[in-house]
C-alpha cells in the first residue's frame, strides 16, 4: 500500500476515535518513511493536525505514536519540543523516547489555547540525527463549557410617554467565550418578565428593545423593570439573565390647575414689597421640570400694577405680593382675575384644565400712615447775612389718614449750623441766627436741613422732608486794591506804566468787572495821571507829564458790578523813580523805593521802636517773675550752713507717739519759756567737742541758735532759714517721734508756746492731748500734687485740725509741713 494512503488512513482513524469517544489505540505514524528501490524522489510529507477535545478527563491520554524506518525498533530515540512541553504552559505533552508515543498529561481549555505546534526529533543511540525535525500540530476541539455573559448587569433606557409602537428604547448585548464558529456561541435573546402589560419586545438576534403598543403614561407608570435572558446553542444551551430598567420621560400632557376657583386675602395699606397670600395649584407632570413649573398672570383688576405673583420653586404655588403701597382711603377692595400655565407649551393632545382661572379678592386694611410732605425735597432761598426772625418758607405736610382726625407737628432733625427755627404747629421756618456764607456746611451755595413731620397717633408715624436753602450772594463788599503800592518811571516815555489790580470778596455776579477811576474829589490828579481799563480786574496807570522823583499818594475810586454796586475810595502809594533804558528804576532810587511801602519813614521808625520797647518790657516782667518764683521756692532752712541738728539732744530712745509721755514732756510744748533754759552761746575755735556719750560717727554739735518768742521773730526765723523745700520735705514730713535722732518740737517749742498764749488771750481752743487744735487758713492756697501735700485743694492734714504758724509753715498733730 502506498505510504501517503497509509498516513491518511491513520489520521482518519484517529479522528473517528475522537469523535466517537471510544479509546482506540492509535496506530504508528511514520513521519519519516523512505521509499525503497529506484523509485523517484517525492515531495515532503504533509502531516494533518491531531485533534483532541478540551476538558478530556482520562489523563494521561495517548494522542499519537511516531516512528522512523531508518533503524530497527529500539535503535531510535524520539523527542518533542514546543509549547506545552518545554515552553509555557509546561507539562501538558510528553513522549516515550523509545516507542514514540505522545501523551496528553493535563486537561485542555480551548478558551486559553486553541492549538499547539510541536517539533518532533529522531536520533540514533549515539545521539546523531536520523531525520530532519518535523512539525506536529495539535488542535483543541471546543466544547460548550461557557455560559453567555451580559455586558452589563443592568441596562437602562428612556422613552417618552405616549411613544408609538416600534420606538427604539435600548439594546442588550452579551458575549460567549466558546468557539464563535460553532453553536456553542450561537446566542439568542428573550424577555422573561416585564409586568402585567407587555409594552416592550426584544430582537432575539440583536438584543434591541422596542415598544410594541401605545399607552405609556408617566403619571401611571414611570419606570419599567424587564428581566432579560440570553442562551447559547441557538437558545437551547446555557443561559444567563440581566435587568433592563426603562424610564418613561415626562411630556407636558397635564395642564396646571388651581385648587380653588376663589381666594380671599388681606393686605395693609402703605406698605410695599410684602407678601399677601398663596395661590395653590396642582400639576401631575414631573415636579421640578418645565412641564410642572407654573407661571401666573394677572388678567384683570390691577390696572396700576400694584400686585405681582411669583412662583414658589418648592411647592409650585403662586405667592401674591404688593409691589406698590396700597391706599385704604382711595380703594378698599381689589378683585383680581388670575390664570396659570406651564413654562413649557402644553401638548396638543393634552386635555384642557378644568380650573385654569381663579378670582382673588384682596381687602385693604386701614393703618396709621406717616404724613406726606406736599413738596419733598423743598427748595428755598435766603440772602446772606439775613437777620434772625426772617421767614424762609413753610414746609407743609398732610395726613393721608383722612378717616382719622390727627394733628401734625413739625421739628428739626438736622440743622448743623442751627440757623433755623421751625414752628411746631404750622411748619413755618424762620432764621434763628444770621446766615454766614463762610459756613463749611455750604456746598455750592446750598444749605441742607432735614425737617420731620409727625402725627399724634399711638404709635406716632413720622415723615422726613429735605429742605435745601440757597444762600443768595449779597453785594456787601466793595472791591479792594490787590496791592496798595507800586513804582512808575518819572518819564512817561519810559516803562510801561503801572498795572493795578483789584479783588472782591463777593461772588459773581457781584464782583468783576471792576471800574477804576481817579477820585472825583481830587480833580487835580487828572492833570498828571491817567488810568484806563486793561481787563475786568486790572487797570493801567500812567503819567501824562514828567514828574519829580518821590512818593505820591493817589486817591482811586473802585466800583464793582453788583446790584446795587459797591464802591470805595482807596489810596495807592506810587513811587516815581528815575529809570534806565530798560524801563527799570535806577539803583540811586533804592532809598525812595524802600519807603514806598505805604507808610512814611518816621512812622516806620516809631513802629520799630515800639516793638523793641515791648520786647524789653516782656523780658523785665519775665525776670521779675522768675526772681519771685525762686524766692517762693526757698525752704524753711535755706542758706543755713550749720548742721541742721544743732539743737537736737542726742539720746538713744525713740518715743511711741503723742500718747507716749515717757519720751518727752508735753508741758515743754505748752510752756516752753518757763521750762526751757536757753543754752548760752560760747565761742569756740573750730568745732565743738563731742559728748562722751555720742557715737563715734556723729557730727559734732554746732552752737545753738536763739529761738523766736514773738510773731515777728517767727517770721524772721522762717525767713532766715533757707533750706530748699525739696531737701526739707523728708525732714518736716516725719513724725515727731520718728527714728531720727532729733525732735522738731524742741526746735519749735517757743513758737508753739507763743501761739498757745495768743489763743488763750483771744478765746481760741488751746492744745489738748498732745495734738494741736488749729484751723486752716481761708482761703487755703492751692498746692502741687506732691508727697508733702497730697490733696492740693483740701486742708493737707485730715485730723486733728491744722493751724498755720506762718504763710509758709503749718503744724498738725505729729507732723509739720511747708506751704
Amino acid at each position: 500500500m502506498d505510504t501517503a494512503l497509509l498516513l491518511a488512513l491513520c489520521a482518519l482513524a484517529q479522528g473517528l476515535r475522537l469523535s466517537t469517544g471510544r479509546s482506540v489505540p492509535p496506530g504508528p505514524l511514520y513521519l519519516w518513511r523512505h521509499p525503497t528501490g529506484l523509485n523517484r524522489v517525492r515531495r515532503a510529507w504533509v502531516i494533518p493536525p491531531i485533534s483532541v477535545s478540551e476538558n478530556h478527563k482520562k489523563i494521561p491520554y495517548t494522542l499519537v505514536q511516531i516512528k522512523s524506518d531508518k533503524q530497527q525498533q529500539g535503535g531510535v530515540i524520539y523527542s518533542i519540543k514546543g509549547p506545552g512541553v518545554d515552553e509555557e504552559p509546561l507539562g501538558i505533552f510528553s513522549i516515550d523516547k523509545f516507542t514514540g508515543k505522545v501523551f496528553l498529561n493535563a486537561m485542555l481549555d480551548r478558551e486559553k489555547t486553541d492549538h499547539f505546534r510541536l517539533k518532533a526529533f529522531a536520533l540514533d543511540l549515539g545521539g546523531s540525527t536520523l531525520e530532519d525535525p518535523t512539525d506536529l500540530e495539535i488542535v483543541v476541539v471546543d466544547q460548550n463549557d461557557n455560559r453567555p455573559v451580559f455586558q452589563q448587569e443592568v441596562f437602562t433606557g428612556h422613552i417618552l410617554e405616549g411613544a408609538i409602537p416600534g420606538t427604539y428604547v435600548t439594546k442588550a448585548e452579551a458575549t460567549d467565550a466558546d468557539d464563535p464558529d460553532t453553536d456553542n456561541a450561537a446566542l439568542r435573546y428573550s424577555i422573561l418578565d416585564q409586568g402585567e402589560t407587555e409594552h416592550f419586545s426584544i430582537d432575539e438576534l440583536t438584543g434591541e428593545i422596542r415598544t410594541v403598543q401605545v399607552g405609556l403614561d408617566r403619571e401611571v407608570v414611570g419606570v419599567y423593570n424587564l428581566t432579560l435572558q440570553v442562551a447559547d446553542m441557538s437558545g437551547e444551551g446555557l443561559t444567563n439573565t440581566a435587568i433592563a430598567v426603562i424610564y418613561v420621560d415626562d411630556i407636558n400632557d397635564n395642564a396646571p390647575e388651581f385648587t380653588s376657583e376663589e381666594f380671599s386675602m388681606k393686605a395693609n395699606e402703605a406698605f410695599g414689597g410684602i407678601d399677601v397670600g398663596r395661590l395653590e395649584v396642582q400639576d401631575k407632570d414631573l415636579p421640578g421640570s418645565p412641564n410642572w413649573v407654573a407661571k401666573f398672570t394677572i388678567l384683570e383688576g390691577d390696572p396700576d400694577g400694584q400686585f405681582a405673583i411669583r412662583t414658589d420653586p418648592k411647592t409650585n404655588d403662586g405667592i401674591l405680593s404688593v409691589v406698590k403701597p396700597l391706599d385704604h382711603e382711595s380703594r378698599e377692595h381689589y378683585q383680581l382675575r388670575v390664570s396659570v400655565q406651564n413654562d413649557a407649551p402644553l401638548q396638543g393632545s393634552a386635555p384642557k384644565a378644568a380650573r385654569g382661572l381663579a378670582t382673588v379678592t384682596v381687602e385693604v386694611q386701614d393703618v396709621n400712615e406717616p404724613p406726606i410732605f406736599y413738596t419733598n425735597p423743598l427748595r428755598a432761598s435766603v440772602a446772606e447775612g439775613t437777620a434772625p426772625g426772617t421767614e424762609v418758607t413753610t414746609f407743609f405736610a398732610r395726613d393721608p389718614d383722612t378717616q382719622q382726625h390727627q394733628q401734625l407737628s413739625y421739628f428739626k432733625d438736622y440743622d448743623p449750623e442751627d440757623w433755623l427755627r421751625v414752628d411746631r404747629a404750622t411748619g413755618r421756618i424762620q432764621t434763628k441766627r444770621a446766615i454766614n456764607p463762610a459756613s463749611p456746611f455750604l456746598k455750592d451755595g446750598w444749605y441742607r436741613a432735614i425737617i420731620l413731620a409727625s402725627d399724634d397717633a399711638s404709635p406716632a408715624r413720622t415723615a422726613t422732608g429735605t429742605l435745601s436753602i440757597e444762600i443768595l450772594e449779597v453785594n456787601d463788599h466793595a472791591p479792594l486794591l490787590a496791592s496798595p503800592t507800586g513804582t512808575i518811571c518819572s518819564d512817561p516815555g519810559q516803562g510801561s506804566g503801572l498795572i493795578i489790580g483789584a479783588m472782591d470778596e463777593d461772588l459773581p455776579p457781584h464782583g468783576a468787572p471792576f471800574h477804576f477811576q481817579l477820585s472825583p474829589g481830587s480833580p487835580e490828579l487828572t492833570r498828571n495821571w491817567s488810568i484806563s481799563q486793561l481787563n475786568v480786574t486790572h487797570a493801567w496807570l500812567r503819567l501824562r507829564t514828567e514828574a519829580p522823583e518821590g512818593l505820591y499818594s493817589l486817591a482811586l475810586l473802585l466800583q464793582d458790578s453788583g446790584q446795587p454796586p459797591q464802591q470805595l475810595e482807596q489810596l495807592l502809594n506810587v513811587t516815581v523813580c528815575r529809570c534806565g533804558e530798560a524801563g527799570v528804576c535806577a539803583p540811586g532810587t533804592a532809598a525812595l523805593l524802600a519807603g514806598g511801602a505805604g507808610i512814611s519813614l518816621v512812622a516806620l521808625v516809631i513802629v520799630l521802636a515800639s516793638v523793641i520797647l515791648l520786647l524789653l518790657l516782656v523780658l523785665l516782667v519775665a525776670i521779675f517773675e522768675r526772681f519771685r518764683q525762686r524766692v517762693r521756692e526757698k525752704g524753711l532752712l535755706d542758706g543755713l550752713q550749720d548742721d541742721v541738728r544743732d539743737n537736737i539732744l542726742n539720746y538713744d530712745e525713740q518715743g511711741g507717739g503723742e500718747e507716749d509721755q515717757d519720751a518727752y514732756d508735753i508741758n515743754q510744748l505748752r510752756h516752753p519759756v518757763s521750762t526751757v533754759e536757753l543754752v548760752p552761746q560760747t565761742s569756740f575755735r573750730g568745732r565743738q567737742p563731742l559728748r562722751k556719750d555720742t557715737p563715734y560717727h556723729r557730727v559734732p554739735p554746732q552752737p545753738s541758735r536763739a529761738l523766736p518768742t514773738s510773731p515777728s521773730d517767727i517770721a524772721d526765723f522762717i525767713s532766715d532759714v533757707s533750706v530748699p523745700r525739696e531737701k526739707m520735705e523728708p525732714l518736716f514730713w516725719a513724725p515727731w517721734d520718728s527714728h531720727l535722732p532729733w525732735s522738731l518740737p524742741t526746735l519749735l517749742t517757743p513758737v508753739l508756746s507763743f501761739t498757745q498764749r495768743q489763743g488763750n488771750e483771744k478765746g481760741k481752743t488751746p492744745f489738748f492731748g498732745g495734738s494741736l487744735a488749729w484751723a486752716c487758713p481761708s482761703p487755703w492756697p492751692e498746692f502741687p500734687n506732691t508727697p508733702l501735700f497730697p490733696k492740693a485743694r483740701n486742708c493737707p492734714f485730715p485730723t486733728p485740725p491744722l493751724r498755720c504758724l506762718h504763710k509758709t509753715m503749718c503744724v498738725s498733730g505729729g507732723h509739720i509741713g511747708l506751704l
